[in-house]
């Protein structure tokens, strides 16, 4: 199962031509979803501001190659390895998941576009990255999902319990789960039960990429600009200069002193 391309096999009853359209269909909804994001929250427009903002209470000024070592630092170590999630369960979860995900597209992109031919020979490398990627993603998530959320591990909440910002998370999921399902079925030829979560894999990649605007997809986008914008304010001195947060009470004399958040 692990070396075989699933993609490969269904052409046989699907054209490759309808996969990569597919393909390019999901690409062209998740830029739909985030440009509608973009314009509903003006994200971009308050991150370009806050850069303005930034800039005019620097205190020095950055060369340019000590701006492209802050930003391959910020991509390697903040952005690759989470570290704003500090060191525990979260961030392995996290960071299981981020991988598994990148992988599994990535097989995803490949297999579909390069080997999906009733003809063509897939390297078992690629099915193995599949494979490995999807089984990763469910790990992550699944932990994440049932032991490591807040919401339900300090509040006490169900897991079952679910909100629009869940969107992205459990089509993810089951994108990932419903692909796995699918690959082995196929792989043991049991012929309908393939079919069902063949379906399924696809209808979750509708929700996972068609609900960008809904979920929280789209933070993928924002949140490596943010921290890059970030290392660079404080490396300028610009976000020394910054007002204190409205948000810090304690601040103001109402004794009122916010713990920092624990990351298990």
């Amino acid at each position: 199962m692990i070396t075989i391309n699933p993609f490969s096999q269904l052409t046989e009853t699907i054209p490759s031509i309808a996969l990569q359209s597919f393909v390019l269909v999901m690409v062209g909804l998740v830029a739909a979803g985030t440009i509608l994001d973009i314009i509903h929250k003006k994200n971009v427009k308050y991150f370009f501001n806050n850069a303005k903002k930034a800039k005019q209470n620097a205190t020095r000024e950055l060369g340019s190659g000590e701006r492209i070592a802050i930003i391959g630092k910020t991509i390697v170590h903040d952005i690759g390895t989470t570290a704003e999630l500090g060191m525990g369960k979260r961030r392995v979860a996290h960071v299981l998941g981020m991988y598994g995900t990148i992988l599994f597209w990535a097989g995803s992109a490949v297999m579909i576009f390069c080997y999906s031919s009733t003809n063509a020979v897939t390297p078992t490398f690629w099915p193995a990255i599949w494979h490995i990627g999807a089984f990763m993603t469910c790990v992550g998530g699944f932990w994440f999902w049932f032991f490591l959320r807040v919401d339900v591990a300090s509040e006490a909440n169900s897991v079952f319990r679910i909100i629009k910002a869940d969107l992205f998370v459990l089509a993810l999921l089951t994108s990932s789960l419903f692909g796995l399902l699918w690959s082995f079925f196929q792989a043991k030829g049991l012929f309908g039960w393939d079919t069902l979560f063949l379906v399924l894999f696809a209808i979750s990649n509708i929700v996972l990429f068609g609900g960008v605007y809904w979920s929280k997809f789209a933070h993928m986008f924002y949140k490596p600009g943010a921290a890059i914008q970030k290392n660079l304010a404080e490396a300028d001195g610009s976000r020394d200069n910054l007002p204190a947060p409205a948000d810090a009470p304690e601040q103001f004399g109402l004794g009122i002193k916010r713990e920092q958040p624990k990351h298990y």
